[in-house]
């Protein structure tokens, strides 16, 4: 019967009512009980159902009910709003305010950052040049004929027959010297791409810094003493230094770049495999065919290049053992830096 019904749900809200202790239950409460299609809106729809001569004195106590049920709601909700509001003018003020934590740039943004002051400081521009990039700047202008056996030094990710990811930033060098005349003096940092097994020493993915000098009377004495400056000012001022014969397509003659082992002093350690010296970079005098793919006067200008993998130089200079760690975006390792 409906009488009794209006009993079982009046001790159900007394109950319910009692024990409420935040806004989150009471709100829980109000749809139960007094909203659209709560308990009691039912209640009243199950009117239709009682006699003539209940209907009065049954309307009459569920409008009570209603009413002391919404009494009920109002008296709690103000009491609940009035704690929030008191709790809000409970400021501790000798409390420590909440750090905000502010990003910071990546170790190789840092590091790419202060080779390019250093060479700015020493009169080279910066130039930037695509990352998908034509068979022919990437190699074939750069001294890399077709079939030359050269090509193997670099495991490509070709796109098409004539495009690839580059492999360095060299073809930046062709760009540069295609667009402008000597005398031109810039670096071309920015990310290239090898086929290589990743490990604990390579990557697929990289950031390079190549730098180029052209003009007349240019020499390999000057190439040094640009290299060493920057050596001198990136790592530290009394490090010792070697050059070492190499090889690379666009560079005659050629050579790569040791410097003292910072970790060891030069007593050998595993970072330089007990060796006393880290290769930093290769450079040497740009080759005569590249002048002449860039309608460069051979017999007239001369000129130097020079190319560094900024996470070796990351790797060397903060000792880092493992080159994957510059893409894991772990945060405990970032913010050491």
């Amino acid at each position: 019967m409906l009488t009794e019904e209006i009993q079982q749900i009046r001790k159900e809200s007394d109950k319910d009512f009692s024990s409420v202790d935040n806004a989150k239950k009471l709100e829980e409460l109000r749809i139960k009980y007094l909203s659209r299609n709560g308990l009691l809106a039912n209640l009243f729809d199950n009117l239709k159902n009682v006699s003539k001569e209940e209907k009065p004195s049954l309307g009459k106590e569920l409008n009570e009910f209603r009413n002391s049920l919404t009494e009920k709601y109002n008296s709690l909700k103000s009491n609940l709003d009035n704690a929030s509001d008191q709790l809000k003018d409970q400021i501790d003020l000798t409390l420590p305010g909440i750090k905000r934590i502010i990003g910071s740039k990546h170790i190789i943004i840092q590091t790419l950052d202060e080779i390019k002051s250093i060479f700015n400081g020493m009169g080279f521009s910066v130039f930037e040049g695509p990352e998908l990039e034509s068979d022919y700047n990437n190699f074939e202008a750069l001294n890399f004929p077709p079939d030359h056996p050269a090509r193997d030094m670099q495991d490509t990710f070709f796109i098409s027959k004539d495009f690839l990811l580059r492999t360095h930033t060299s073809p930046v060098q062709i760009r540069t010297m295609n667009k402008y005349k000597p005398p031109v003096r810039a670096i071309m940092p920015g990310l290239a791409y090898r086929n290589e097994a990743i490990n604990a020493r390579s990557y697929c993915v990289f950031h390079q810094v190549e730098g180029l000098y052209v003009d007349t009377d240019v020499t390999f004495a000057e190439l040094k003493g640009t290299l060493v400056s920057f050596a001198r000012q990136f790592y530290m001022n009394d490090l010792k230094y070697r050059f070492r014969p190499s090889f690379f397509p666009f560079t005659e003659p050629s050579a790569e770049m040791d410097i003292t082992c910072f970790i060891c002093k030069g007593k050998g350690c595993k970072i330089c495999k007990k060796t006393g010296w880290l290769e930093i970079l290769g450079c040497g005098m740009v080759d005569p065919n590249v002048f002449n793919n860039v309608d460069y006067d051979s017999e007239k200008y001369t000129g130097y290049a020079f190319g560094m993998g900024i996470e070796r130089i990351a790797l060397l200079k903060y000792g880092i053992d493992d080159i994957r760690r510059f893409f894991e975006n772990d945060l405990r390792f970032l913010k050491q830096f």
